[in-house]
């Protein structure tokens, strides 16, 4: 997981990339010339005390950590975490993103099996 450092890097994104919210979050998306995406977390002194932002991180960025191989690659994301976001579980940040990914179209397609595309559904085959 590459993440953005630079204020350029994140100002780039801001200026000319597309923005989606939700509850939680918004995210800003912009392509770019990598094979992989990288990733920056801006979160707010509104938001709460170093504490609460640093928790917030982390729970963007195990989220997008962990559905990583799910998401297309090429792009630079910025995710802005709104004050609603303090206090929220780690489910309902890892739901606000993967909604925004999907909203942004950055979710791959899940590829259906050789099996299921052949009709050879084994779920109903009964084991003696």
């Amino acid at each position: 997981m590459e993440s953005l450092k630079k204020n350029e890097d994140f100002r780039l994104v801001y200026k000319s990339g597309k923005s989606c919210a939700n509850r939680y979050l918004v995210m800003y998306v912009r392509k770019n010339d990598r094979e992989n995406s990288r990733i920056g977390i801006s979160v707010s002194k509104k938001v709460g005390n170093s504490v609460v932002r640093h928790r917030i991180k982390r729970l963007v960025k195990e989220s997008y950590r962990l559905h990583e191989t799910e998401f297309e690659g090429g792009s630079d994301i910025v995710v802005v975490a709104r004050r609603s976001a303090d206090g929220a579980s780690y489910q309902m940040i890892e739901k606000a993103l993967l909604s925004l990914m999907r909203a942004h179209k950055l979710v791959r397609k899940k590829r259906v099996s050789e099996d299921d595309q052949e009709g050879n559904d084994r779920s109903d085959q009964v084991l003696s």
